[in-house]
């Protein structure tokens, strides 16, 4: 009988996002998969992001773990209880903790570099350590690419995960070996980021509160100044003054009334005409962003910097909302065929939302043409694959 491969990922923490959406459906994969048996170490039991409390027994990817049979512990960090130094430090009951579970595991993955302030510390075991990287600035992470360097130096890290090639190129430049950096392109779940019949598309307009001829752009992100929500309500004042057909939404962590800095931003933004106000809606967190973009005509971005491959961006296109994005990390290659890059002019990014609803019929062959290039399944695969080689190397070494 085959021996099951025993892999332990460390997270910073549970909330809204998507590499922890994305990991988490990885590990679940994997896990149910049956060659790996898969277990979750969070530093946090919860976090404090984009201006809510967020419990990890909430977060909607701690319950597909759990729904999985993934076992999941934590630290039992409470939020806000350090910060600086001693919010890197970690007493010897929490090491010793960590050092349990990981002594447990024969693979370590981290997911993003931050854990790996745990992983440094002696006392923790020597486990071949997988990073998994989401994003396209090393050099704004605070403290973690000096972890991440120090994980290479110490021989900890034996590969990193890219998930996309503009982080190999930045953490290359960055001074991390390149032999260490594999490309693992993001998938979702096609069974359920898919377009739906147009009865069906009415109905989950009519939910979302917006009318059925409407023409809907959504921003799925979470409040954080990256996504350059003001440029996106700036384009948003455009869009809304040209089409009185036009909706925009806003869904993702912070993205709610209860964001007094969002609210203050969007009255500042519509201060001259109020009235496009009716227009916009907050979500909030969502669990069915499947509805919420075949509701939409159109899915956007706006960021400024530090995205790689933004799940928003694929989740939208395979529910047949029209990517729109602005030059990013890997975001023009995401949607070379079937969406549009614009440049960072509200004016320009207005007027791109309205070409790509109007050509939403057009482009559609184009987006389910596109669909296996972004298959989870494909992706959950190579990360089994980069896996298992990891531990036949480690393997060898030992030997």
């Amino acid at each position: 009988m085959t021996t099951q491969l025993r892999v332990m990922s460390i997270y910073e923490g549970f909330f809204s996002g998507g590499a922890r959406a994305l990991h988490s459906a990885v590990v679940a994969g994997l896990h149910t998969g049956g060659s790996h048996r898969h277990s979750v170490l969070s530093i946090h039991s919860a976090m404090h992001r984009e201006t809510i409390l967020q419990h990890m027994e909430d977060d909607a990817g701690y319950r597909a773990l759990r729904a999985a049979g993934v076992a999941v512990a934590a630290l039992g960090r409470r939020v806000g209880g350090s910060t600086g130094a001693a919010r890197r430090s970690f007493s010897a009951a929490e090491i010793a903790a960590a050092a349990g579970h990981a002594g447990d595991a024969d693979i370590v993955l981290s997911l993003k570099e931050q854990p790996l302030r745990l992983v440094n510390r002696p006392g923790f075991p020597d486990r071949p350590v997988i990073v998994c990287l989401h994003r396209s600035d090393p050099e704004h992470q605070g403290g973690a690419l000096g972890d991440l360097r120090t994980a290479v130096a110490d021989g900890r890290v034996a590969a990193a995960i890219c998930c996309a090639e503009s982080t190999r190129t930045a953490y290359a430049a960055a001074g991390i070996p390149s032999g260490l950096l594999h490309v693992i392109p993001n998938g979702v779940d096609l069974s359920r980021f898919r377009p739906v019949p147009a009865r069906r598309r009415a109905g989950l307009r009519r939910a979302v509160g917006v009318p059925a001829k409407a023409t809907v752009v959504t921003l799925a992100a979470r409040y954080d100044p990256m996504k350059d929500v003001p440029l996106f309500l700036r384009a948003a004042r455009a869009f809304l003054r040209r089409d009185p057909a036009g909706h925009v939404l806003l869904c993702g962590a912070g993205m709610s009334t209860a964001n007094a800095e969002l609210c203050g931003r969007l009255t500042d933004v519509f201060a001259e005409e109020p009235r496009l106000l009716s227009r916009v809606r907050l979500l909030g967190i969502r669990h069915d962003m499947e509805a919420v973009y075949a509701a939409s005509d159109v899915v956007a971005l706006t960021s400024a910097s530090g995205e790689a491959a933004p799940l928003c961006l694929i989740e939208g296109a395979m529910c047949g909302a029209v990517p729109v994005t602005t030059d990013v990390g890997d975001s023009a290659d995401l949607v070379a065929g079937h969406g549009l890059v614009t440049p960072r002019d509200p004016d320009a990014i207005s007027a791109a939302w309205t070409e790509a609803a109007g050509r939403r019929e057009e482009l559609g062959p184009a987006l389910l043409r596109s669909r296996e290039r972004f298959s989870q399944t494909r992706m959950i695969a190579a990360y089994a694959a980069l896996i298992d080689h990891v531990h036949r190397a480690a393997g060898v070494r030992a030997r």
